[in-house]
């Protein structure tokens, strides 16, 4: 069934947070990377959504990297696996922000 034309695009993000009171990220950690795929009818907003639901999450973002959507990565010569093209199928049919990896850091002692 082809999904419907859409002005919603489904952009890679890579979004650095900081420590914050009950943010669920595990003891010790100083932050966390999290790879989200949020959609937007353009980067600007698709950043904008992922800041807002990361901040309703407790969560303090940092810094936003984007990566583009699935053709400019594709364009670039990404290697995309069929789960994370998955991924960005959901955060596209849902209109949402799915964060599909979380790294946390920590200090080295």
């Amino acid at each position: 069934m082809p999904k419907p034309d859409s002005r919603q695009k489904v952009y890679t993000l890579l979004v650095e947070v900081g420590r914050s009171k009950d943010d669920g990220l595990p003891d010790g950690s100083t932050g966390a990377a999290l790879m989200c795929y949020a959609t937007g009818i353009d980067e600007a907003e698709a950043v904008r959504e992922t800041v807002n639901v990361l901040r309703q999450a407790d969560l303090s973002p940092l810094e936003v990297s984007g990566y583009g959507t699935l053709d400019e990565r594709l364009e670039e010569g990404h290697d995309i696996p069929d789960e994370e093209r998955a991924l960005m199928d959901r955060a596209l049919d849902e209109n949402a922000v799915i964060i599909a990896q979380m790294t946390p850091f920590y200090d080295e002692p």
